[in-house]
């Protein structure tokens, strides 16, 4: 897969049907920070009185809308033509990117399809995200955190003697995993491989989910089955480790 960096191409496709229009603006700001937003278009059709909300969201955001009326009861066609346009977009080959924000796992070949394409594929929906779309993506996140409104249940401290609301003792077995892959002679972990190795194991981790900002405030809650330690790197740089304690 690619990096990303600021020079890279991001095309946003949303599916409106399965979107909220009130976080358009801090999906926009995540996605942006990895690269320049060169298309938005939102999916839907605009005739409905379900998506009469949105109108002022696109047009605030510069976000194109595509109409898409639906044929037949029952058949979701916003599906199918951004779809069509991803892969239009795809053959195009001036993007490096992909953002697709939906809740729907009928986006899970699509993602799946860019990233055979070695194009990077950002997913954007909510928690009940089918797993399927989600694994399908690069990077996947979820609206919950995003935006300025407190999530509750990430209201918490990142203490170790305060765990957070959301477990991460689910994440153990993918931080020893990923501690046997880098480990060294003495047994340490750098924090900064094995980060990168959950994010491809687990394309929907965010510390954000936990309460927390990065992976070693996470590693500090689960205090009861790691220890951390730091480690004086080139110049001023200072490197985080981990490995599990004994039992």
């Amino acid at each position: 897969m690619k990096d990303l960096d600021e020079h890279k191409k991001i095309a946003v496709l949303i599916d409106a049907d399965n979107a909220q229009c009130s976080k358009m603006k801090s999906i926009l700001d995540e996605v942006s920070a990895h690269g320049h937003v060169v298309i938005k278009r939102a999916y839907g059709d605009w005739s409905s009185d379900y998506l009469k909300n949105w109108k002022t969201t696109l047009n605030e955001l510069a976000i194109q809308p595509v109409q898409q009326f639906s044929y037949t009861t029952g058949k979701n066609s916003t599906d199918a033509s951004m779809i069509i346009d991803a892969m239009d977009l795809l053959y195009s080959t001036k993007y490096d990117a992909f953002a697709l924000v939906s809740s729907d796992s009928d986006f899970t070949k699509l993602a799946s399809r860019l990233r055979e394409s070695e194009i990077f594929v950002f997913g954007v929906g909510e928690k009940k995200t089918p797993v399927s779309f989600r694994n399908a993506c690069d990077d996947f996140v979820y609206t919950e955190n995003l935006g300025s409104e407190p999530v509750a249940e990430v209201k918490v401290s990142i203490s170790a003697d305060k765990p957070a609301a959301v477990d991460p003792k689910e994440l153990v077995p993918v931080l020893t995993k990923a501690w046997e892959q880098y480990q060294d002679e003495d047994g340490w972990a750098n924090v900064a491989p094995a980060g990168s190795f959950v994010k491809r194991a687990a394309p929907d981790f965010d510390p954000r989910t936990y309460g927390a900002t990065k992976l070693p405030e996470i590693i500090k809650i689960l205090s009861k089955n790691f220890e951390m330690t730091k480690f004086k790197g080139k110049g001023t740089v200072n490197i985080v480790a981990y490995r599990p304690k004994e039992s």
